[in-house]
């Protein structure tokens, strides 16, 4: 049973003006931002380009065209990797050349030339994701089908039969067992559902990353009471978090424009017209969970906030403490001084009076050593409303 094609993909926000930058690279290895240009003669090397082209329809894409691999990348961002049916290869020979090309050529590339510019928070890089593996295959039996899914040790999640296909879904693996329908609208299915697909994981990992912050803050924040010098310390790291939820902030505001652009199109595009049934609410529940995003990272803005001010707050006190009582200890030399220059005669320099300055200005330096350190040791009590996490 030799599949007609194996799709993969994924998804990160870009914009036509990416798209330019990734023709130029693609078409002649160049690129007009101060990135290396041997770096990226040899990322284009590795890519194996056969032919590039642009097509201009609802949303401009690119085609590259490999040795047993065509790869679609549109200017919203999806990119959608396929076997061209001509290896002849099975199954698992397929997914690996996709996953390879994928992961070791293409991704690094692209990485590259987009490497300037505002950062991925780290949180968000390095991120492993489990791509599902679309396998289109032609009037295979259901047989065949449950033993293609075991042969990845998987089970079927989900059967939805239509009257031109079928839909079979393992955790890794999504088999669509042609009958009918035209390769082309297929293929069109695939690329809508690995958008959706990437757009709910995206909101996924933003939900985990919300919780991830939200309770590193709070070990902090309610643990009623913080020494002195560990003030400086979660200082930073709040300005850590705060500028992660910046980051983060300014890439879910551009989500919604991304949704609405696909879901008009994929109403109006006929190929997609025998697949209301797999498509229909999918995009105004992604517009539900994105507005539930939005203010759940709100709330955690400013919750960084209020943690930020207790932290200044609370330096603020430690330095206060600190002036006050220096203030005392240079009066008391100021007063000793004075009292000197009214009962004394005048002065003489001796090596009693040398030595006399040699233990004030030691005596001086102790005590501002050791106010420090009392105030650097002082335990401050961390004052912070109660709340019930169940209610979330």
């Amino acid at each position: 049973m030799t599949p007609q094609r194996i799709y993969v993909g994924g998804w990160f926000q870009r914009t036509s003006l990416h798209l330019s930058e990734i023709q130029d690279f693609l078409a002649s290895g160049t690129s007009e931002l101060a990135l290396d240009p041997v770096k990226l003669t040899e990322l284009r090397a590795q890519l194996d380009i056969r032919e590039v082209t642009r097509h201009l329809y609802e949303l401009e894409s690119l085609i590259v065209e490999t040795k047993g691999l065509s790869v679609r990348i549109y200017e919203d961002g999806l990119v959608v990797l396929s076997t061209d049916g001509t290896a002849g290869g099975t199954t698992e020979a397929d997914i690996k050349r996709l996953t390879d090309y994928y992961e070791k050529k293409l991704s690094p590339a692209f990485s590259y030339l987009f490497s300037l510019g505002a950062p991925v928070p780290k949180e968000l890089a390095n991120i492993k994701t489990v791509y599902p593996y679309f396998v289109v295959l032609d009037n295979a039996s259901h047989e065949e089908i449950t033993a293609l899914l075991a042969q990845f040790g998987e089970t079927k999640r989900l059967e939805k039969p239509e009257v031109g296909f079928e839909l079979f879904r393992g955790s890794k693996l999504h088999i669509i067992n042609n009958k009918s329908e035209s390769l082309d609208d297929i293929e069109r299915l695939i690329e809508e559902q690995i958008f959706l697909r990437e757009f709910k994981t995206q909101l996924h990992r933003y939900l985990n990353l919300h919780r991830i912050i939200w309770e590193r803050i709070a070990e902090v924040k309610e643990r009623g009471s913080i020494d002195g010098k560990s003030i400086g310390e979660f200082k930073g790291k709040l300005e850590g978090y705060a500028k992660t939820i910046n980051l983060i902030e300014a890439r879910i505001s551009q989500m919604g424009a991304y949704l609405h652009t696909r879901e008009r199109i994929a109403k109006t595009d006929t190929r997609l017209k025998h697949f209301e049934n797999i498509l229909d609410y999918r995009y105004e529940t992604l517009g539900d969970s994105l507005q539930y995003i939005r203010d759940i990272w709100t709330m955690t803005k400013n919750y960084i906030a209020s943690a930020k001010d207790l932290f200044n707050s609370l330096d603020a006190q430690a330095t206060q403490n600190s002036v006050r009582n220096l203030t005392v200890v240079t009066s008391m030399g100021v007063g000793a001084t004075l009292i000197g220059l009214f009962t004394a005669a005048a002065p003489k320099f001796t090596s009693f009076g040398i030595w006399y300055f040699i233990i004030l200005t030691a005596v001086g330096y102790a005590a501002d050593r050791l106010t420090r350190w009392f105030y650097r040791h002082k335990v401050y009590t961390i004052s912070s409303p109660d709340y019930d996490k169940n209610i979330a």
